[in-house]
């Protein structure tokens, strides 16, 4: 077949298409180019043979595509042959993910998911780390009488971890750009960690060993039923950030008060309050890591911040009932 000349129309030259003053571009002279329905070639003219198949492929006739350009193979699930069915993101269209098995069914499901547990993963790999660093440093402080004499006899040391802990709390906690960067964040992750365990040490050496590791059985349990409730409710505690603030501020001023008012009741008072506070937060913590269905969800990128946070929540509990084993146990 070649190029077809309308009726009542001069020819135009070689090359050329009627009302244009050069040739066309993608329209090649001397060469016959398929027609499709006795009109002019389409606008930019055929490829030459080898070229690629345009948007969307063109229409099968009568023996075969035209020209010879079948459709280009590798597409499966086209149906008819047609290259451009399944996929169309590969040529720059829309991905209908609620069609790609990949996805899971609707949106980037498959792809936030997967992120999502990789994060999971990766704060609970920390968390696990920094509370065996922690749980060596109480046993050293617990049952090495050298290092608990030390401590006990020494106590300006345990204010000197305090302020490690309190500045690398709150380099990590305001500086996004420091807590997101490695390897600075893993180094002030691990500093704090340090710092807290020996303030821990230093708190556990004025404890029986009996009461310390009572408190840690009690905190691991409580801990981690916790974390599971936190799995597997459909309450979503990541709402109640302003409450659980508040109540942090009142107890925060509860214990100012009681140390002007020393004495074992309000010691207890005191001490149950915070474990049930901070029991909450522990719950509240883990739903912001988790994501999901959650109204309020941490950046996967925050996986030092999410385990910091878990840390000092189970850090507080240990704390809080340890005092309450200290504080019953007294006459």
């Amino acid at each position: 077949m070649s190029w077809q000349q309308p009726p009542g129309q001069q020819p135009p030259p070689t090359g050329f298409y009627p009302g244009q003053q050069g040739p066309q571009p993608g329209f090649f002279p001397g060469q016959s180019y398929p027609s499709q329905g006795g009109g002019y070639p389409p606008q930019g003219g055929y490829p030459p043979p080898g070229g690629y198949v345009p948007q969307g492929g063109y229409p099968p006739q009568a023996g075969g595509y035209p020209g010879g350009f079948p459709p280009q193979p590798g597409f499966p699930g086209a149906p008819g042959g047609a290259p451009f069915a399944q996929r169309p993101e590969m040529y720059g269209g829309m991905h209908n993910d609620a069609e790609d098995p990949l996805s899971g069914g609707g949106g980037f499901e498959f792809t936030d998911k997967s992120i999502r547990r990789g994060f999971i993963r990766k704060v609970y790999s920390i968390l696990m780390l920094q509370l065996l660093v922690t749980f060596a440093f109480i046993s050293v402080f617990v049952f090495h009488t050298g290092t608990k004499q030390f401590a006990q006899q020494n106590r300006w040391v345990a204010y000197v971890a305090m302020g490690v802990t309190f500045v690398t709390m709150l380099a990590i906690a305001c500086c996004g750009e420091v807590r997101r960067k490695a390897p600075m964040n893993f180094i002030l992750l691990g500093i704090f960690t340090l710092a807290e365990s020996f303030l821990l040490g230093v708190i556990t050496s004025f404890h029986q060993g009996e009461a310390v590791f009572m408190a840690v059985g009690i905190t691991a349990v409580v801990c981690l039923a916790l974390t599971l409730f936190a799995f597997q409710t459909k309450v979503d505690f990541t709402m109640m950030g302003g409450v659980l603030l508040v109540a942090a501020v009142i107890l925060l001023v509860f214990g100012i008060v009681a140390m002007f008012f020393p004495g074992k009741t309000i010691t207890l008072v005191y001490a149950s309050l915070g474990a049930l506070l901070f029991s909450i937060y522990l719950i509240y913590d883990t739903q912001m890591m988790m994501g999901g269905n959650h109204k309020y969800s941490i950046s996967p990128e925050e996986y030092i911040f999410a385990a910091l946070n878990l840390y000092m929540d189970i850090v507080n509990i240990f704390i809080y009932i340890l005092t309450i084993i200290g504080a019953s146990s007294k006459d």
